[in-house]
């Protein structure tokens, strides 16, 4: 009962102490609330993102018992229960259903649907064009009776009314924004030469941001060949059946090739032995839970209460020396350690409960409020709100757990302290302990070799990821000499600046667990950040432009792209930014009218390319040494040059291999070689693979009559490749330095470029073929929807490609990085600085007494608030870089122990190591945020101060 009464009381002195002292209470609850908003929020969001079995149906079938389709038209397969699995039958083998074209008679509907049952049609063709008003565009068209019961929950309303008639259709909240469209506009489908009301704008819930026409089923707008106007997403029927649809029932559809998804089914799965897809071992899903997703939720949570304590610690410390006097009346009157130590953990609990009720009721306002701009962040909908108070329980005592750590050293300090030096206020002189900084530099250098060697020599991120947070750890134990090395410059800084420098050196105890929290929250996000610059680097890296950023290419492939070929070229230049424009032809075997593509025929002929015999790949030599390599474990060095060129990249914007040209299409392309550019003048062949070129300097064609591969009923090879009818020679170069803009070697599948006059003299047909043009800047939005509408005014137009090189995902990414890091920085050195100001009242009032002017106390806020979130930055910064160069070292290590098994240089390239910084990510930490931190400070402290009694 002892127990008892004492933690009655404490309780009872804590929550009237957090009264008295309410403003440093506040920083108390709101350090110890932030995370606590932070978790319950997300657990908010997640769980309310995530939706539960009728909610996915809802989106997936509507109100339907099933949903039908014709997968395999006639042909036996095999599907999960979700049908989010489906194969095709092989005799007693399987292959997926998108692995070729089936074989077999379709099976009306009729035949599979069991007795009873309803149905009605959805049918969605993509790509078709629109009459936008500032061009045309593109967007899918879905014809289905929105307003029978069995299509409730596909699509939302969320203005006007839905078509019910011919001639007016519906369009996504999307399709609106882009094409400037409202409710009334009329709309036009050139392809389908029909002009449409828009009576209404709804959203797929599943799909925010998808561009989509809504049309009634009898509207006559998909009809017979539709699905050539744009990508035909085929036909389902919803089907509605009392009673639902059984297992055994969609397993007899499958028979007859239709997939069924069904409500049933879904709901209460058959046992996994009666799914004939799992008894074949088709089931390719890893139902496990992930180690390395699980590792990471809990070194999250870790770091979490670490984040608190490390925050939460110095508040209250600072509220253990506020609260001395009483504490020392407490052991002046019997109070033993133990009860002063409750009494001090009680504060932890009062502090934290406050805090948990208060982030937890923040959290969910918050999550309300804020529920729609997520959702068109995320591009779906939410389910129904999902609050689950066990979690919410379970946040709670988390929050209250923190709280009681982070006033357990307070507790045991305020435990220790005279009860004398209690009552005079006095705090005694304290040396630092040489013990912790020692062994956190001794961590730092373990975890910082750990990670780096890990990186190196293991394929394995966990290995990085404890290297990481040991070191991080050994530099949070070092903090406090860190923060009295950073003293030292402030003799170069003025009054203020030497003023808040000097505190936060003298009152380690409180600085530096804020700029330690700081790092944390920097480190961290600086290594992701890292190892998505990295990331993102590699997939830069990995991009193969088919032309130098920016141009355009308009190009006659088929044989009716040639009578379309000045129309493209006058509506690229009237709409498109175009600059400057090279023409180029191509060498025509046969008749002018005959293309490249299907446009080739009898009598068409064919052009080929000829590889000089010394310069042929002996493939069985070269397989016979890569296995022999193989065997012996190791790749080799050096690789048959023949072999290599002959595998070199053809992806080009351009399909023709040889083009006629000038030097002004090398210099267009990028061909920095002068030599190159010397030949083509002086009438030679500039020719882009080694291996194409004889000893003797030539560049050899091959013309035949008839194209070889038109009548053979397979490929030919070189060996059964008749000769040709007809060789040209021409002298050659072998160009040098193909890159793009930002210096990356690019290969645009051109074998050769033959000057003009080299062709004619041989007395080659020269058709006009394509051109090229430069732009001033990258074509955009607007800009492609008129160059669509004057190509469709145009009757089409040829082939087009512009050149818009690589362009990256992660930026999003790594602004929310930074703004998280900064938010967790301006927050830990907000909270530090109003813990200074509560501790530093006194000195404060000497400033005062002594004539300093009121500005001074704001300044010295803000700089005071600058310094912790700079020296936390600076830290952070140095931390988070090591582990993120470690996590790229891993990743290409994965990469390597995965490319090497399966070396070949025909294949993929060999794996590289991508390491960047990211400066803008780190340049926005080090100069903005404590910039901001130190402003907002400055602005929110007030610059005038009473005079108080100064004690002692």
């Amino acid at each position: 009962m002892r127990g008892w009464h004492t933690w009655r009381a404490a309780l009872r002195i804590a929550r009237r102490d957090a009264l008295r002292a309410k403003g440093r209470s506040a920083l108390v609850v709101a350090m110890l609330a932030l995370p606590i908003i932070g978790v319950s929020g997300a657990d908010l969001m997640v769980r309310s993102g995530q939706l539960d079995t009728g909610e996915r149906l809802t989106r997936l079938i509507g109100a339907a018992d099933a949903a039908y389709r014709d997968e395999a038209e006639g042909r036996p397969l095999y599907q999960s229960p979700e049908a989010d699995q489906v194969y095709w039958r092989e005799g007693d083998d399987a292959t997926s259903a998108g692995a070729g074209p089936a074989d077999g008679e379709p099976v009306p509907l009729e035949e599979v649907l069991p007795d009873g049952a309803r149905a009605i049609t959805e049918r969605t063709v993509w790509g078709l064009d629109v009459q936008t008003e500032a061009g045309i565009g593109f967007t899918a068209l879905r014809e289905l009776a929105v307003s029978d019961p069995l299509a409730e929950g596909l699509l939302t309303l969320r203005g006007g009314s839905w078509p019910d008639a011919e001639g007016e259709v519906a369009a996504t909240e999307a399709f609106l924004a882009e094409s400037g469209y409202r409710i009334g506009s009329e709309l036009t489908l050139p392809d389908l030469d029909v002009t449409l009301v828009v009576t209404g704008a709804y959203e797929i819930p599943g799909a925010l941001g998808d561009s989509e026409l809504l049309t009634v089923p009898d509207a006559g707008l998909l009809g017979p060949g539709t699905q050539y106007l744009g990508w035909d997403h085929g036909t389902r029927y919803l089907v509605s059946r009392p009673g639902g649809v059984s297992w055994d029932e969609v397993m007899a559809a499958n028979d007859s090739g239709w997939v069924v998804v069904s409500r049933q089914v879904v709901t209460d799965p058959p046992p996994r032995a009666e799914v004939p897809l799992y008894a074949q071992q088709l089931d390719y899903r890893d139902g496990g839970v992930d180690g390395e997703v699980a590792a990471v939720l809990v070194t999250v949570v870790a770091l979490v209460i670490t984040e608190i304590c490390l925050l939460a610690g110095p508040a209250f410390a600072v509220g253990a020396r506020s609260s001395r006097r009483m504490l020392g009346l407490v052991g002046a009157n019997g109070g033993d350690r133990g009860q002063i130590r409750a009494i001090m953990l009680a504060s932890g609990v009062v502090l934290g409960l406050v805090a948990a009720v208060a982030g937890i009721a923040i959290a969910t306002v918050g999550t309300l409020l804020l529920r729609p701009w997520l959702e068109e962040q995320t591009g779906a909908r939410f389910g129904s709100f999902d609050f689950r108070p066990l979690e919410m329980l379970a946040i709670a005592g988390l929050a209250v757990m923190t709280g009681v750590i982070a006033a357990l050293i307070p507790a045991v300090t305020a435990a220790r302290t005279p009860v004398l030096e209690s009552l005079t206020g006095r705090r005694g002189v304290r040396r630092a302990g040489r013990v912790l900084p020692v062994a956190g530099g001794a961590a730092f250098l373990l975890g910082s070799g750990v990670a780096v060697v890990g990186g190196l020599q293991f394929d394995s991120t966990s290995v990085v990821g404890g290297g990481a947070v040991v070191a991080e750890l050994g530099l949070v134990a070092m903090t406090p000499v860190l923060v009295g090395l950073f003293g030292r410059v402030s003799r170069r800084l003025p009054l203020s600046g030497r003023l808040a420098l000097r505190d936060a050196v003298r009152n380690r105890s409180r600085t530096a667990p804020a700029v330690a929290a700081v790092l944390a929250a920097v480190a961290g996000s600086v290594a992701v950040a890292t190892s998505v610059a990295g990331d993102e680097e590699q997939n830069r890296a990995d991009y193969s432009a088919r032309l130098p950023h920016g141009v355009v290419a308009v190009e006659a492939v088929e044989a009716y792209h040639a009578d379309l070929l000045d129309g493209t070229r006058a509506a690229a230049e009237d709409t498109l930014p175009v600059d400057r424009r090279v023409d180029v032809r191509r060498i025509q075997p046969g008749p002018e009218n005959c293309g490249l593509w299907s446009g080739s025929g009898p009598g068409c002929g064919y052009l080929e390319v000829l590889t000089p015999p010394e310069n042929e790949c002996d493939y069985e030599k070269f397989e016979a040494d890569l296995a022999a390599a193989r065997a012996a474990g190791e790749l080799p060095e050096e690789l048959d040059w023949r072999c290599a060129d002959a595998s070199g990249s053809h992806m080009s914007a351009l399909e023709a291999s040889v083009v006629v040209a000038g030097p002004d299409l090398l210099e267009l392309l990028g061909v920095t070689d002068q030599r190159a550019v010397s030949a083509l003048e002086a009438g030679r062949a500039v020719v882009f693979r080694r291996a194409l070129v004889d000893g003797d300097g030539r560049f050899r064609l091959g013309l035949y009559d008839e194209d070889p591969y038109l009548e053979s009923d397979q490929w030919p090879d070189e060996d059964t490749l008749p000769e040709p009818d007809r060789q040209v020679a021409f002298p050659a170069q072998v160009a040098q330095g193909l890159t793009d803009d930002d210096g990356v070697p690019m290969s645009i599948g051109l074998d050769a470029v033959i000057p003009a006059s080299a062709a004619e003299a041989e007395d080659l047909r020269l058709v006009d073929y394509a051109s090229l043009y430069t732009t001033t800047h990258l074509p955009d939005s607007a800009e492609q929807q008129q160059f669509n509408a004057a190509l469709k005014e145009a009757d089409g137009g040829a082939w087009v490609y512009i050149e818009r090189g690589y362009t990256g995902d992660q930026g999003l990414v790594l602004l929310v990085l930074t703004l998280v890091a900064g938010a967790i920085t301006i927050g830990a050195a907000g909270i530090a600085t109003g813990l200074a100001q509560a501790d530093s009242e006194a000195d404060l009032a000497t400033l005062a007494a002594v004539g300093a002017p009121p500005r001074v106390r704001r300044t010295l806020s803000g700089l005071q608030c600058a310094v912790i979130a700079a020296m936390g930055v600076v830290l952070g910064t140095l931390s988070g870089i090591v582990p993120g160069i470690g996590l790229r070292m891993a990743v290409y290590r994965q990469h390597q122990e995965w490319y090497e098994p399966l070396y070949d240089p025909f294949g993929t390239d060999a794996p590289q190591l991508f390491v960047a910084v990211p400066w803008g990510t780190i340049g926005q930490l080090l100069i903005v945020v404590p910039l901001v931190a130190g402003v907002l400070a400055a602005l929110l402290t007030r610059s005038r101060v009473g005079l108080t009694r100064r004690a002692g």
